[in-house]
């Protein structure tokens, strides 16, 4: 077993690497994540060469793998805002008497909010996304981003925005998971708090 430091400048910051290595294990790598620090699993009878390329590898496909499953993690302000263009055009343009879903001024990542995962001010069309939402999975992120686009054009909850909401095919079991997230971090934070401002 060995370890592979985790050096690099900050933005780039690599995780720790343990490398296992393993006398049972014949061709296959697997690579895994425990906290911070990744765990690679390789033959015994793979060289210093090898074992060093699929290291690597791993931490390639992790990362790639990280980025679909977790993409605010990575993503700046442009990015949110080409999502929500995105979910618009795919989930909502076709809601709209002229076919195309008014599209926010802008999308933004903005501190943690005390009761609300985003929020959206309709009279100037700014979305806001709390950052504590980097670290859902990418359909967790689209439904928030769908409930904020469809305060656009309906300012409250009514039954009217709910069948904009539901028009994201995941929305209900988003819903349930940002319940069950709320409940175990302790956050105040419930389908009502998240009218527009």
């Amino acid at each position: 077993m060995g370890t592979v430091g985790g050096d690099g400048d900050e933005d780039t910051k690599r995780p720790e690497v343990i490398v296992r290595r393993s006398a049972r294990r014949r061709r296959t790598v697997d690579a895994r994540r425990e906290g911070d620090t990744v765990i690679v699993s390789v033959p015994a009878s793979m060289t210093r060469a090898q074992e060093k390329q699929w290291v690597e590898k791993m931490l390639e496909r992790l990362e790639r793998s990280d980025r679909r499953r977790r993409p605010g993690r990575s993503a700046g302000d442009e990015d949110l805002a080409a999502r929500a263009d995105r979910l618009a055009r795919e989930h909502l343009d076709a809601a709209s008497p002229d076919g195309r879903w008014p599209r926010p001024s802008s999308v933004r990542w903005t501190r943690p909010m005390r009761t609300r995962w985003a929020s959206c001010t309709p009279v100037d069309g700014t979305i806001r996304v709390s950052e504590r939402l980097r670290e859902v999975p990418g359909w967790v992120l689209d439904h928030v981003l769908v409930h904020e686009l469809a305060h656009l054009r309906e300012g409250n909850h009514s039954p009217a925005f709910r069948a904009l909401e539901a028009r994201y095919p995941r929305s209900e079991r988003a819903i349930g998971y940002l319940e069950g997230l709320s409940a175990g971090a302790g956050l105040e934070i419930g389908d009502d708090a998240d009218d527009t401002d």
